[in-house]
């Protein structure tokens, strides 16, 4: 238990200390991360860990300067911070006492090196012109401005306040006072106010005795709050008794044990239809119902959202910008998106390889970016979404891209391939997840060796997914995940060719339509539906699947999607919707890509698990193909 909160704790703290680097004046965060550092340091005594107990005491100790506003937050002090952060999460596995001396010296020389440099504050009162608002000014806008000057203590001023009888809201009466470090140069606090000098009151004076870096209490009246960082709220713990923390393992088997339970339901219910027995088919009606609800119950226990992790991926940002020199930006959106805790504990090495690889081979220098007209720090972006019965998640960069030559140069070094010229153009972004590839002339700590991005194609094929990459020369990269919902159970299809079953996961059915007479006479003509004006590709599964026997004469066609693409599979016959318990394919089955596993129905039998994305991607093929024939 101690393991877990601890754990827990530290990375909460990583994520405080990397959002004040974007909001070092945040009231919130500079507590949550003191109360952190507290919580962890009663929990480390209560349970006899002293050596974590008086490493965070001093370290506490330190930190109540930033709290009290003595000392202001700045990169070298979030290091140093993220430093003991990891010397924590060393000591929880038996890490060197002896390495948390060092920090704490490095942190009171960083302390005591603030304090000696510093100088008394500017004092800034200002009224902006009365007809700012009337003109389409923007008060919000200078005072974002000079906040990020490092202004503080900002506070309203209504010594101007008319009396409510005589007041137009038209007319802007409020003014500001605030504190900025002297440092700052009184020619860029003016120029704050570049545009709104005609009519402007502003006052720019010394104050000597005024502490710089005080934070402003959050939420005081008339008191604007300091810029957010673009980020989810931070929680230090949830309530009291709201929150129970069970061995993962009692989870697997928890869903291992409703999977069987969905499987015995199912053949009760075969069983109940055949007898036509009342009561017996009553009982399993009841059972169907408490099973499925069960079965939901448990599959939201083991959801768990994407942003579990992603904390991981900006401090692995934030130590790239240190050891490349490359200013780096980390965007994240869709973060509340839920997987399947399996994947999203198992997606977490090969994304971090996919930063790695962005950063190192795809974002220029600074000097680089501005001299192309780019921004000169470099952008990452992490976005996850549901389509369907997939999750998409994509990371992006603005670099430069893939350099499809040097590829093709490279993979006919390593003998991917025997002929440039047997290499078509969309194959090439594929071939930096072979084994060994890197197009890195030199081996670096990020790159070079070959191995990160194989990983990446070894695990997304384990978790039955797909990558897809886009590239623009000179404007990035954006890698696509498509991986599946869950790896447990779901709700299918049950559809029928050729006497032979089949699941279509009933997340990705669009609808169901009557195959016309005409194409169930001509087996080979026209492959193209008219759905509301829409052509859409249909695919006849009993060709694909190689189905002897007549085919059905009424047959049906199943609108799957996967994307924002769609395919229509034809069928003999729908059977019904079916609770869907996924087995792994066996290693002599799995290289067939179209289908993504098993189930075992209520008769006993096996039906086999239609991979949907693949058989879109064969019907987008094998469209263009018979666009290009016509």
């Amino acid at each position: 238990m101690f393991r877990a909160e601890a754990d827990s704790l530290v990375e909460a703290l990583e994520e405080k200390l990397l959002a004040l680097q974007e909001a070092p004046a945040n009231r919130d965060l500079i507590d949550g991360v003191f109360r952190d550092l507290h919580t962890l340091k009663g929990t480390g005594s209560m349970f006899g860990r002293e050596d974590i107990a008086s490493f965070l005491h001093d370290f506490e100790t330190a930190f109540e300067s930033v709290r009290s506003g003595e000392t202001a937050i700045d990169p070298g002090l979030v290091k140093i911070s993220l430093a003991a952060s990891d010397h924590v999460a060393s000591l929880l596995v038996g890490g060197d006492i002896a390495e948390g001396r060092a920090i704490l010296e490095r942190l009171s020389g960083h302390l005591q090196q603030a304090a000696d440099s510093r100088t008394s504050p500017w004092t800034v009162r200002f009224y902006l012109p009365p007809d700012t608002l009337l003109l389409g000014g923007r008060p919000d806008l200078v005072l974002n401005e000079l906040r990020d000057m490092g202004a503080t203590n900002i506070r309203p001023l209504f010594d101007n306040l008319p009396d409510f009888a005589t007041l137009d809201p038209a007319q802007l009466y409020v003014g500001w006072e605030m504190s900025i470090d002297a440092s700052v140069a009184e020619d860029d606090i003016r120029g704050a106010f570049l545009f709104h000098e005609d009519g402007l009151v502003l006052d720019i004076s010394r104050d000597e005795t005024e502490p710089v870096t005080a934070p402003p209490e959050a939420g005081a009246a008339g008191t604007p709050r300091p810029a957010q960082a673009a980020r989810p709220d931070l929680k230090t713990s949830a309530k009291p008794g709201g929150l129970m923390r069970v061995p993962s393992e009692r989870l697997d088997d928890m869903m291992d044990r409703v999977g069987e339970l969905v499987i015995a339901e199912a053949r009760l219910v075969e069983l109940a239809s055949r007898s036509g027995e009342p009561n017996l088919v009553s009982v399993a009606e009841d059972i169907q119902r408490l099973t499925t609800a069960m079965r939901d119950t448990t599959m939201s226990i083991r959801m768990t959202q994407i942003g579990s992790i992603t904390g991981r991926f900006r401090r692995l940002i934030h130590d790239l910008t240190a050891k490349t020199g490359k200013s780096i930006r980390f965007k994240t959106s869709g973060e509340e998106t839920e997987l399947d805790k399996t994947v999203v504990e198992r997606l977490t090495e090969p994304l971090m390889h996919i930063i790695r690889n962005a950063v190192d081979h795809g974002l220029e220098m600074p000097a680089q970016r501005k001299a192309m007209g780019k921004p000169e720090a470099g952008t990452v972006t992490l976005t996850a979404r549901h389509a369907g019965a997939e999750v998409l998640i994509s990371l992006t960069d603005d670099g430069r891209g893939l350099d499809r030559q040097a590829i093709r140069n490279r993979a006919l070094e390593r003998g991917l391939v025997q002929d440039i010229a047997d290499l078509p153009d969309h194959a090439i972004p594929g071939l930096i997840f072979a084994p060994g590839f890197s197009t890195a002339d030199e081996v670096t700590e990020l790159s070079g060796r070959g191995v990160g991005m194989d990983v990446v194609r070894e695990t997304i094929d384990a978790l039955r997914g797909s990558i897809e990459v886009e590239s623009e020369p000179g404007h990035g990269t954006s890698i696509t995940l498509r991986l599946p919902l869950t790896l447990a159970i779901i709700d299918g299809l049950l559809i029928e060719v050729s006497g032979e079953r089949f699941v279509i996961p009933l997340a990705a059915v669009d609808e169901i339509v009557e195959l016309p007479d005409a194409l169930c006479r001509d087996e080979t003509g026209n492959a193209f539906l008219d759905i509301r004006d829409s052509l859409v590709p249909f695919l006849r599964l009993r060709q694909l699947l190689d189905s002897d026997g007549p085919p059905d004469r009424h047959q049906k066609v199943v609108i799957a999607t996967s994307s924002e693409s769609r395919v229509g599979l034809v069928v003999d016959r729908i059977i019904g919707s079916n609770q869907t318990v996924i087995k792994q394919l066996s290693p002599l089955h799995a290289a067939l890509k179209m289908f993504s596993g098993a189930t075992i129905l209520g008769d006993g039998n096996v039906a086999l698990i239609l991979d949907v994305p693949q058989l879109v991607a064969r019907g987008r093929i094998e469209a263009d193909t018979g666009k290009d024939a016509a």
